[in-house]
């Protein structure tokens, strides 16, 4: 695989990454064999980067990295680019979900990923949602201060505007935003793609497969409605989940005339959308994976790119 790198300064990595949500039970049940088959799968397919949270089942996804990472021996610290994030709280007693950017909270916050992945200092560290009381430039300070500490190699942030990334890089340089990117959803086209290339920050996309929509199978609405988080999204709420489905039929169609699979198409369209653009699936599925992976490896020509977006556009 062609490598890109992980912000101005960061290191060269492969241009898609695992989205380790899925190692939780996010997306459905799944164990730490299977993370660890998939981890494996990666290592040979040549994917070097992971993205966790602190939050992804609780620290599961964090601790499952971790297991595997173990196992490496002195290789462990040498095998991936691992990012991971914090900044979603909640309140022990309600269960009440709020942002947190203060200083204490992140710091302690990373001493915990730390210690569940195994590790002495990650790559990128992220906040995942910003704190509409702290100002930016105060969390940026905290997260200069956690980069001298040798903690954290780099920062980013999750889910942010062109005009606060730009506040930010004023303190200093942001190695990456994370934003939902793919064809179905271009919202960071108004803007996010641009400021990310222009300040050569990495936009890290997820859900890059449309959350199963952009795949050969998307998931049926029975499966949909054992899970808390989608079967409360629009997207795969009737009529629109019909709507989604239909939408995807000539997408699907045109990725098996390419050779390729829906899943692999949708990787390889963000792929050609930037040089900076990394999009990190998230899968239980060694196979699924694969097919991450083919869409990492394909070559889309100009007209190639018209036609994806003729059939899906805005």
């Amino acid at each position: 695989m062609k490598q890109r790198r992980l912000g101005k300064n960061g290191p060269l990595i492969s241009p898609i990454g695992i989205g380790a949500m899925s190692f939780s039970n996010f997306y459905g049940e799944t164990n730490e064999s299977e993370s660890h088959q998939l981890m494996t799968a990666a290592l040979d397919q040549g994917v070097t980067h992971i993205d966790t949270a602190n939050i992804y089942g609780g620290g599961v996804s964090e601790t499952v990295i971790g297991t595997f990472l173990a196992k490496q021996g002195a290789l462990r610290n040498d095998l991936f680019s691992i990012a991971s994030k914090a900044g979603i709280a909640s309140d022990l007693e309600t269960g009440k979900r709020y942002f947190d950017n203060s200083r204490s909270y992140l710091i302690a916050e990373l001493d915990k990923t730390l210690a569940r992945l195994k590790l002495d200092s990650i790559d990128l560290y992220y906040i995942h949602r910003r704190d509409a009381e702290t100002p930016i430039e105060e969390v940026t300070e905290t997260l200069v201060g956690l980069v001298k500490t040798g903690k954290i190699k780099s920062f980013g942030f999750s889910e942010i505007a062109p005009a606060s990334l730009r506040r930010a890089d004023a303190i200093h340089h942001v190695a990456a935003v994370q934003s939902e990117y793919s064809l179905s959803v271009r919202s960071p086209e108004m803007g996010l793609v641009q400021t990310t290339k222009e300040l050569g920050t990495a936009l890290v996309a997820f859900s890059p497969v449309g959350r199963s929509l952009l795949t050969n199978n998307p998931l049926p609405l029975d499966a949909i409605s054992d899970m808390a988080w989608l079967s409360q999204n629009p997207r795969f709420i009737e009529p629109n989940y019909s709507a989604n489905i239909k939408a995807g039929e000539k997408f699907r169609a045109l990725a098996t005339d390419m050779g390729l699979s829906a899943a692999g198409l949708a990787i390889a369209w963000l792929i050609h959308k930037g040089e900076h653009i990394i999009p990190i699936p998230g899968t239980r599925s060694v196979a699924h994976f694969l097919e991450h992976c083919e869409g990492a490896k394909a070559s889309l020509s100009d007209s190639d790119m018209q036609i994806i977006e003729k059939i899906l556009p805005i």
